[in-house]
């Protein structure tokens, strides 16, 4: 099956979709940020609202790190429309489509390369 090359309009559809998600992300990262901050041991609360507090800041470490790679992916992608290969897939450098960027704006790889690369 072959697929097509984008057209104009949905190229600059996808990079828009790019620039605000990217945006999304940021303003996550910032909203997070004090969340990950470190415990303070000296804090006067009891033991376990330490601990339920440590907990909770490496469950926000963990989803900044999720977020700090989808922007990355973002900004690799809106790198790809800057050098006019945004929409080839990585791998096999053939064309990703438009309904799966459209999904995933920021997909790297065409379905048959991600199905191979999840196996």
């Amino acid at each position: 099956m072959e697929i097509a090359e984008l057209t104009a309009e949905q190229f600059e559809e996808l990079r828009q979709l790019l620039l605000a998600e990217r945006d999304r992300l940021e303003a996550h990262l910032r909203l997070s940020e004090e969340g990950s901050k470190p415990v303070q041991l000296g804090t006067p609360i009891g033991r376990l609202s330490r601990m339920d507090a440590i907990q909770q800041q490496e469950m926000t470490r963990a989803g900044r790190s999720t977020l700090e790679l989808k922007r990355r992916q973002v900004e690799a992608s809106l790198d790809g429309h800057t050098k006019g290969v945004y929409g080839q897939c990585r791998s096999c450098e053939e064309p990703i489509g438009y309904p799966r960027l459209r999904a995933r704006p920021e997909a790297p790889f065409c379905l048959s390369c991600q199905d191979r690369r999840e196996r």
